[in-house]
């Protein structure tokens, strides 16, 4: 329910990796222009209809924006008995989906990342009572087809959305910074943001495959009184440590409040 960026990038990842064929899926939104864009890339049913999308699905992934999430779950609570809910929903808590739902509904929050819409997303669970081994089983599948997934308690859920589901911009600023730095230095604009996107992500491929701090990683490619070191002294110099440490905390804070307001 909602088509948006996130639902396609999750309808994109389970036909991808053959979970689900398209004659599984339904996907419902108020938009026309979406659902036909979405039928016509990925072959799946759509309807306008949540009602029809609940009725249809044993499981059902809600991806519609917070403000409606109220209207929408008043809406379809009468035809969720018996089935697994996962709300993608930002700051929505499980004990408001629950209050809005059948109570025997399992209820998993997910907080997924932009990422996600090329399967490179980093995903945390948050599994309701009630929800059984194989339900949850299946929605870590469904969030491993389109990048990493860690299953954690609800309360962490601010601290998450403030790095990992925030974080994505702040690691564009680095690459944006970087790839200005290579202007500055006489690359054209396209190669020096082609080489700043590329060694970021090759950097973030070595912490996850070799499982290295990246403070040893850091110290293997500085060698003494080299270019490395020069610069990563101009780093600490404007307190790069500290101001990425304070925008995931100040993330982390707002997330709070917008939970507390809705």
């Amino acid at each position: 329910m909602g088509s948006g960026n996130m639902a396609e990038a999750i309808i994109k990842g389970v036909l991808g990796a053959g979970l689900f064929k398209p004659a599984d899926l339904i996907a419902s939104d108020v938009s026309d222009e979406t659902l036909k864009r979405i039928h016509q890339k990925h072959g799946i049913r759509t309807t306008h209809s949540n009602r029809e999308a609940v009725r249809e699905g044993g499981l059902i992934i809600l991806g519609v924006k917070p403000l409606v999430v109220d209207s929408v779950l008043a809406e379809i609570k009468s035809g969720c008995k018996e089935k697994v809910f996962v709300s993608v929903a930002a700051g929505i808590p499980l004990s408001r989906l629950a209050a809005g739902l059948d109570r025997e509904t399992a209820i998993i929050r997910a907080m997924p990342n932009a990422p996600a819409q090329v399967q490179s997303g980093a995903t945390v669970l948050a599994p309701g009572k009630g929800v059984g081994e194989d339900a949850l089983a299946l929605v870590l599948q469904i969030f491993e087809s389109i990048g990493k997934t860690w299953v954690l308690d609800e309360r962490y859920l601010d601290a998450v959305t403030g790095l990992s589901g925030s974080g994505p911009a702040f690691a564009f600023v680095m690459i944006e910074a970087m790839a200005d730095g290579g202007v500055k230095c006489g690359l054209s604009r396209d190669v020096a943001l082609s080489l700043a996107a590329q060694t970021v992500l090759g950097a973030a491929r070595m912490i996850v495959e070799t499982g290295d701090h990246p403070g040893r990683l850091k110290d293997f490619v500085a060698s003494p009184g080299g270019t490395t070191i020069v610069g990563l002294h101009k780093l600490e110099e404007g307190k790069v440590r500290a101001a990425y440490i304070s925008a995931v905390e100040a993330a982390t804070r707002r997330s709070e409040e917008l939970g507390k307001n809705r």
